[in-house]
């Protein structure tokens, strides 16, 4: 299995945000859309931070004006 799981970075703790994630697609509006393996979708304003596919962790980070 090659999915992983998406975490945001909030006050320095890392937060899940979506288990099994199969897919992410950049938004035309900004942010990305999150897809798991079982079809649940969420869209996250932030930019990526870290992607790590041998420990299955994406960490993103909000992006802040």
């Amino acid at each position: 299995m090659c999915e992983a799981n998406a975490y945001l970075l909030k006050n320095g703790q890392e937060e899940l945000i979506l288990e099994s994630v199969d897919l992410i697609k950049p938004e035309e509006e900004g942010g990305y859309r999150l897809v798991s393996i079982f079809g649940e979708q969420k869209v996250i304003q932030g930019k990526i931070k870290l992607m790590n596919l041998v420990e299955h962790k994406i960490l993103f980070e909000a992006i802040v004006d």
